[in-house]
């Protein structure tokens, strides 16, 4: 397969290459000048034989100029909240599926594929869950007999919730992130699993029974992931690999591994990266880059620049660097990657924000997106798409 070389800068004729037809020869002379992201060639159609190209959205979005450049340079899409489970069963068999509908409704008239985000997760979910019966918190539980009991019913929640999303979505949705984020960062435990309500009740079976049950319902030909954060850093890697292989050889039905990939500029290195995608793949599995952004700052996000305006260009050309050795590697593993989503369509609109302004006195902009915040390119665009 013909494989493109990639230059970190981006020269007026590679600039001129890439642009549709229509757009004139001063505009590219005028390097200073925004292009929309609505005028530059799509990045989907880039990467077609490779792998597709994601973004994370809300409802809102789904109109508008989010729409027409989702429409342009994405063929895949993922729901940012609304598919969690707070949000789709809030109280128990109450399901509320108008949201999630109209992000199901938008894939399938522009033939995007559609990710589902996520069946289980600690974080986001409903207390009702975890109650037993009597309306205590079943984690409390001292006797073994009502454990035992809480179990049961707490696995048999899981099953009714995922059944009945699973039945709805089965010929909408490609790839299912079944469970999310069960490793720790700061392991209690010698599996490294986290001890979230879930693992405290049931201990790994809630893992199980959700990927038993996703694949029973799903369609024929969707895939089933485990999806977590920091999949490049030991020893989570080590132990989410461990947990992986003890699945895969339990003949559980798993497709592949999620990496949400929420990276900065500096970290973590590409040989991390590339280890991280190798060994799932050695396992016969599929690997997805599920919620890609590049943050312009390190750990923690200190000091972060006040406005969107404050941040110099020669930041957003760190950036493009970076974006360029992501995307050279992610060509590179093709075989081994399905999907790479971006957590967001530009930066008008994502979570780092939120993050930057709890570090800094709630003030503070990020941006991770290849798009700035009016949808023009950014250098990192030029970069992928070299």
């Amino acid at each position: 397969m013909l494989k493109v070389l990639r230059k970190p800068i981006i020269s007026g004729l590679a600039l001129a290459l890439l642009l549709p037809a229509g757009m004139n020869n001063a505009a590219v002379a005028a390097a200073d000048e925004p292009i929309s992201a609505l005028e530059a060639a799509p990045m989907d159609e880039r990467y077609k034989d490779f792998f597709s190209i994601g973004a994370a959205v809300e409802p809102y979005q789904l109109t508008g100029k989010d729409a027409e450049v989702l429409k342009r340079h994405y063929n895949s899409i993922v729901a940012e909240n609304v598919m969690k489970p707070i949000n789709i069963q809030p109280e128990e068999g109450k399901f509320n599926f108008e949201e999630a509908d109209k992000i199901v409704k938008f894939a399938k008239e522009n033939g995007m594929e559609l990710r589902f985000h996520n069946l289980v997760w600690h974080s986001q979910v409903p207390d009702w869950f975890f109650l037993d019966e009597a309306g205590n918190p079943m984690v409390n539980e001292t006797d073994p007999k009502q454990q035992a009991k809480n179990k049961k019913l707490v696995l048999k929640r899981l099953e009714t919730h995922i059944k009945t999303i699973v039945k709805r979505y089965k010929n909408d949705v490609s790839s299912w992130d079944v469970v999310n984020e069960v490793i720790d960062d700061s392991p209690q435990n010698e599996k490294g699993l986290r001890e979230s309500p879930w693992y405290k009740i049931t201990g790994t079976e809630f893992i199980e029974v959700a990927f038993k049950t996703a694949n029973r319902y799903a369609g024929k030909d969707a895939k089933l992931y485990i999806n977590d954060y920091n999949t490049e850093v030991e020893p989570k890697r080590t132990h989410l690999y461990n947990l992986v292989k003890e699945l895969v050889d339990k003949g559980v039905p798993i497709d592949g591994v999620g990496h949400q990939s929420h990276i900065q500029i500096g970290w973590p290195s590409l040989q991390d990266i590339e280890t991280s995608i190798n060994m799932f793949a050695d396992l016969g599995l599929d690997n997805q880059i599920t919620e890609l952004d590049v943050s312009l700052y390190g750990w923690p996000p200190r000091p972060a620049y006040p406005t969107y305006d404050a941040i110099p260009a020669s930041e957003f050309e760190r950036q493009a660097v970076r974006y360029n050795d992501l995307f050279e590697l992610y060509e590179r593993l093709g075989d081994k990657i399905s999907n790479v989503t971006f957590w967001g369509i530009a930066d008008n609109h994502t979570w780092l924000n939120d993050r930057a302004e709890q570090y800094n006195d709630g003030v503070g902009k990020d941006a991770p997106f290849v798009f700035d915040e009016d949808y023009n390119v950014k250098p990192s665009y030029w970069a992928i798409m070299d």
